[in-house]
């Protein structure tokens, strides 16, 4: 790949070409993607208009034969359009024409195009316009030469979810109805003390009058044969129910018109949301406020927002397809300032929503702003300015932060931090903004965080690291880690289970290292000569202890250390277990050139780590080792996409580029397979195969993009 270096953004400056300049940005975006194309397809309302509760952000189907393009919200049913043309229904995908084709995606928009049915082209976009209010915009044209008679059928679907209908209100052509939305999930579910609704109402409505409406129980076969209906029957009529309340399972609304050649109608149905405790005429008011407003600005927008990105010169259309993905994914996790922090803050995921990953960050996560910060560096700034602004007295960056404060969740009376990526994410964030002013802040948080952990993850003074007292949480690798776990089946509690704060944790000292080196590199950026100097011989010195002590000949890897005799047992556990954590020796520039050859033969060994979809966190020769992500937090295989990112960026520092190139085919490959398959990216990845059972839509896949860019950069 090669990259064009001026990023697109400038060149809206000069006015007299700025058409031309949009039709640049727009051709260069436009992705034309079919039904098995790698396209990341969920979509959250702008950063702008979004809150942290009571939101709602949907994922679209435009790919599956047995059902119509849908758009599903987690935990907040469907909605969709059934279609008729002149008295023929079609139902789903795989009866239309010609079948849907993604032309734009966008974080908060889609722009597609499909006929279901000869003579009949629709241009839909869908929109979320709110964290409230989310459209589906139709623009039919006959593009026949004789008249059609057109009918679509917008439904609001629950499943087995309860709907009550409460009203019909005329006036807005849209029904008004009640449910309870469960606040269970299956990985971690949302506590409602903090804001989260529960009892819920739905506003479901159309820009024309409607021609009728209905709710109905059963499900879309039945619904098939009451619009239908039988040709010959007596009672036949062309119309839905009318039901004004009681409970269903779905709702619909009929809209229709009969084209001339060449006639074009707009159809838009719109779905609003809100907590019951609201006046439902707010949110009435504001649908119907945008019922008839203009897209166009709205699409320009984000044209002015992808403008920013490298224009990189794709391969192949997966890895376009992958890379503007990857910028949708980490925009869409995106807040605006709430609570306790004044700055734009992320959550894990929009849509699927789970408790654990929404309203704070956590400097894992983070890695995505560097990423991020191509699109929109002010916002990754202002992310990451959001752990400076709780940053405590004595330092400590604690494990979580956001709206709801610093959360540091004591043990043993000491606080717990994160894996300490803080000041290597800053260095990158800053290399995609140049703001000077940003570099300077991070630099005096992020050595008063270094000098934090120097006294406070190294207790006994040795000049190496070890994870605190809530090491499961804070060393990042959570269940299933075949060193710091002591079974196999996590059946003891946290303090004997995990015994990470025993050890001399490889991976916390080379953090700490690359932490020093980060520093020594934004303190030579902003002219601190001479603290640059002391913040690398810091980073050798602690280098050379990683050289002494984890290091074992026999083998040629790295690996954690008994606290107390810097031996490779623990009681009687051999702690020589190759994890992908000894690679990291690349990442913080620790390993001699000799040593580093010794890790490429390992890496690249594919019994071992050398696996199809990447580098798994476990050799494949470990009795551990499980290449099937059939749940969250699994370290013990899977495949996990910022810490290979890491690997190749350690392959990158010893100059093994060929390598570095095959390990980033292997993660476009694994991330678009995926994306191809079921259009979402993922907490972790197999390393062997394609089925994944855990948390989709993960913030930190982001940083495909950065992988991508980087490759640019020959």
């Amino acid at each position: 790949m090669k990259m064009w270096f001026v990023p697109l953004f400038f060149l809206f400056i000069s006015m007299p070409v700025l058409a031309q300049q949009f039709k640049l940005v727009e051709d260069y975006l436009r992705i034309n993607a079919n039904a098995n194309d790698p396209l990341y397809t969920t979509y959250a309302a702008a950063m702008s208009r979004s809150q942290l509760y009571g939101d709602k952000a949907y994922k679209m189907d435009y790919f599956s034969d047995c059902r119509p393009v849908s758009y599903s919200s987690d935990h907040a049913g469907t909605m969709f359009c059934i279609w008729k043309v002149d008295e023929v229904v079609i139902p789903k995908i795989g009866e239309y024409l010609m079948k849907p084709v993604v032309k734009f995606s966008f974080p908060d928009m889609a722009l597609l195009e499909y006929e279901p049915f000869r003579g009949i082209r629709v241009k839909e976009t869908f929109f979320v316009y709110s964290s409230a209010i989310a459209m589906v915009d139709m623009e039919i044209k006959n593009t026949d030469k004789i008249p059609h008679d057109i009918a679509v059928y917008p439904v609001l679907e629950m499943g087995n979810d309860s709907l009550e209908i409460v009203s019909y209100n005329k006036n807005s052509d849209g029904y008004i109805t009640h449910r309870y939305e469960s606040p269970y999930r299956l990985i971690s579910s949302l506590k409602v003390d903090y804001g989260y609704p529960v009892m819920v109402r739905d506003f479901f409505s159309s820009n024309h009058k409607t021609a009728s409406h209905g709710g109905y129980s059963g499900n879309m076969d039945d619904f098939y044969n009451t619009i239908k209906t039988d040709f010959y029957a007596d009672n036949r009529v062309d119309s839905l129910n009318m039901k004004s309340v009681g409970n269903v399972d779905f709702i619909a609304l009929h809209l229709k018109k009969r084209l001339k050649p060449g006639e074009v109608v707009n159809f838009r149905y719109l779905r609003g949301f809100q907590d019951q405790k609201k006046d439902q005429t707010e949110l009435i008011r504001e649908a119907d406020s945008i019922k008839n407003f203009m897209l166009k600005s709205y699409f320009e927008d984000n044209l002015i927002l992808y403008s920013k990105i490298p224009r990189l010169a794709f391969k192949n259309k997966p890895e376009k397809l992958a890379y503007i993905s990857a910028f949708n994914l980490a925009r869409g996790c995106m807040y605006p300032p709430s609570g306790k922090t004044k700055y734009n803050f992320y959550v894990f995921s929009r849509n699927p929503l789970w408790g654990w990953g929404h309203g704070h960050q956590v400097l894992h996560e983070s890695l995505s702003m560097m990423a991020y910060a191509y699109l929109d560096p002010k916002s990754a700034q202002g992310s990451q300015r959001v752990y400076m602004e709780q940053q405590n007295l004595e330092g400590l960056i604690a494990y979580r932060h956001g709206p709801r404060g610093l959360q540091d969740y004591p043990h043993k009376n000491m606080p717990t931090t994160s894996a300490p990526f803080f000041s290597w994410i800053n260095l990158e964030v800053y290399k995609a903004g140049k703001d000077n002013q940003f570099l300077s802040d991070a630099y005096e948080s992020g050595v008063r965080y270094v000098e934090w952990l120097i006294k406070n993850r190294d207790t006994d003074q040795d000049g190496t690291f070890e994870w605190g007292p809530y090491g499961i949480i804070e060393n990042v690798r959570d269940w299933y880690n075949a060193v710091f776990q002591v079974s196999a089946e996590r059946y003891l509690d946290v303090d004997k289970e995990d015994i990470s704060d025993e050890l001399e944790c490889l991976d916390l000292t080379l953090m700490v290292i690359k932490e020093e080196r980060s520093l020594a590199q934004m303190a030579k950026i902003l002219g601190k000569t001479e603290e640059s100097k002391k913040w690398t011989e810091l980073a050798d010195t602690t280098a050379r202890l990683v050289n002494e002590r984890m290091w074992d000949e026999t083998t040629g890897f790295y690996y954690s250390v008994n606290k107390k005799d810097h031996t490779f047992n623990f009681m009687t556990r051999d702690l020589k277990r190759q994890e992908i954590i000894g690679f990291l020796a690349l990442w913080a520039e620790a390993a001699p050139k000799d040593r580093a050859a010794r890790l490429i033969q390992v890496l690249t060994d594919t019994t071992k780590f050398w696996r199809k979809y990447g580098v798994p966190t476990l050799s494949a020769q470990d009795p551990w080792y499980s290449p099937n992500v059939d749940y969250c937090c699994k370290w013990n295989g899977p495949v996990w996409m910022l810490w290979d990112y890491m690997v190749y960026d350690g392959l990158r520092n010893y100059g093994y580029k060929e390598i570095a190139r095959q390990l980033a085919e292997k993660m476009v490959r694994s991330v678009t397979i995926q994306l191809s398959k079921n259009h979402n990216y993922w907490e972790s990845y197999s390393p062997d195969n394609e089925v994944l059972n855990c948390p989709p839509n993960y913030i930190w896949d982001a940083i495909i993009a950065k992988l991508l860019i980087d490759e640019s950069q020959k």
